[in-house]
C-alpha cells in the first residue's frame, strides 16, 4: 500500500536535508532545500494537505518525467533550465524511491562538482554492491541448475548405460 502524501513528503524532506551540507530556508512561504546557497529542491507550502508540490532539476531523466500525468515544466522561466514540478496526491502514481531520485539528480546538477561526486560515489557504491549481490544469487541459482542438469545427465546415462547392457545380454 502506497505511503500517504504527508508521510512521502516528510521522508523526501529527511532525504534532501541528508545529503551532504544541505540547508533548509522557508523564502516565498516555500519549503527549499539548498546546498551551497542554491535551491536544489522546492517543496512546497507547509499548508498544502490536499497536495504536495515538488520542483526539481532534472537534466538527465527531465524528458522522460514530463511525460507522467502529475508534471509539467517549472514556472517562471526554470521549465526552461531543465526544472520539473510535480502535483502529488494520495493518488498519485509517483513512488517514494523515484522521487528520491529526482532530488538526488538535482542536487547533483546543482551542487559544486565535489559534493556531487561525492553522493554519486556513494550511489555507485550502493547501486554496484547490489548488482553483485544480484548477480552472486543469480550465479548460485545459475550453478543449482547446473548441477541438476548434470544430475538429471547422469541419471539419463546411467540408464542408457544399464539398457544398453541388458540389451547385449540378450
Amino acid at each position: 500500500m502506497p505511503l500517504p502524501i504527508r508521510a512521502v513528503r516528510a521522508k523526501l524532506r529527511e532525504f534532501a536535508l541528508g545529503l551532504p551540507q544541505a540547508a533548509e530556508e522557508l523564502p516565498w512561504g516555500e519549503r527549499v532545500a539548498k546546498v551551497k546557497n542554491k535551491v536544489f529542491v522546492f517543496l512546497g507550502r507547509d499548508m498544502d494537505t490536499e497536495f504536495f508540490g515538488i520542483s526539481v532539476k532534472l537534466p538527465k531523466s527531465r524528458l522522460a518525467a514530463l511525460r507522467l500525468p502529475f508534471t509539467s515544466p517549472t514556472g517562471y522561466g526554470l521549465g526552461k533550465s531543465g526544472w520539473v514540478s510535480a502535483k502529488l496526491d494520495d493518488h498519485s502514481q509517483a513512488s517514494y524511491e523515484m522521487l528520491r531520485d529526482w532530488i538526488l539528480e538535482s542536487y547533483c546538477a546543482i551542487a559544486p562538482a565535489g559534493l556531487a561526486a561525492e553522493v554519486q560515489g556513494e550511489r555507485d557504491l550502493a547501486r554496484a554492491t547490489k548488482k553483485a549481490k544480484a548477480k552472486a544469487a543469480s550465479q548460485t541459482g545459475s550453478k543449482q541448475r547446473t548441477r541438476a542438469k548434470a544430475a538429471g545427465l547422469a541419471k539419463s546415462v546411467s540408464l542408457s548405460v544399464s539398457r544398453g547392457t541388458r540389451a547385449q545380454k540378450r
